[in-house]
């Protein structure tokens, strides 16, 4: 026998994160049905505030992330490493700011963010190879940019990790690690942010930080109270 209050709860995490709908259907997407990148949700939340309409990304491991940062930035660059997976991006995916391409071979793969000869503001490392891609992405950092290690906890059982991690705190870079539940899973993980000491990306709102999803505060003064009866002082 559940309480109101917990049921409630359970309900906030199927309306407002749509997280049942992600684990039964096994897709990243938010309760609108948009695409998200399978990080974990506070690192999520924490990325939306921004503004990438001016940035570059760069993606090792392609996936909804791809149409997550597409739809937000000026051009993004992903690269695939499974032929069957590239098909199924090239045919899926179709977004005039995102560029997939299938790397694999080695050093191919981690050298591909040098093809272009530029550097990028985000870059994302969520394929294989982590640790060679790490040291690859603090090379073609832009000053102020951003790096993604997503599922930085396997820090504790693999040396890949330890390598990664090891290459971005040997640059000079602020990490900021997010825990939590994220799309899919039934279990917690981490996404790990590495900042430039000028990062200083725009924001999309006035006020940093923006009210998160299920958030209380979010509510007018007048739902909040009625919202406020309903739930807290339910059980009481």
């Amino acid at each position: 026998m559940y309480s109101e209050k917990f049921l409630r709860f359970i309900e906030m995490w199927q309306k407002d994160f749509a997280i049942e709908r992600t684990i039964d259907e096994k897709v990243c997407v938010d309760r609108d049905g948009n695409p998200i990148p399978w990080y974990t949700y506070p690192a999520i939340e924490y990325l939306l505030q921004f503004d990438y309409s001016h940035k570059e990304i760069f993606e090792f491991g392609c996936g909804n992330s791809s149409l997550f940062w597409a739809a937000r930035a000026k051009q993004v660059t992903s690269i695939e490493d499974n032929p069957k997976w590239f098909d199924k991006w090239q045919a899926e995916f179709s977004h005039p700011h995102l560029d997939i391409r299938w790397r694999d071979e080695g050093e191919i793969y981690e050298n591909a963010i040098f093809e272009d000869g530029k550097k990028y503001d985000v870059i994302v490392v969520d394929g294989k190879r982590r640790a060679e891609c790490a040291a690859a992405a603090v090379r073609a950092l832009t000053p102020g940019g951003m790096i993604i290690l997503d599922d930085s906890d396997r820090i504790n059982t693999s040396q890949e990790y330890v390598k990664a991690v090891d290459a971005l705190r040997t640059a000079n870079l602020i990490q900021i690690d997010f825990y939590g539940f994220c799309p899919m899973n039934t279990y917690t993980k981490t996404t790990s942010l590495f900042l430039s000491r000028d990062f200083d990306f725009p924001s999309l709102y006035k006020v940093q930080p923006i009210n998160g999803w299920g958030n209380l505060w979010s509510m007018g003064r007048r739902n909040r109270k009625e919202f406020y009866k309903k739930t807290c002082l339910a059980d009481d």
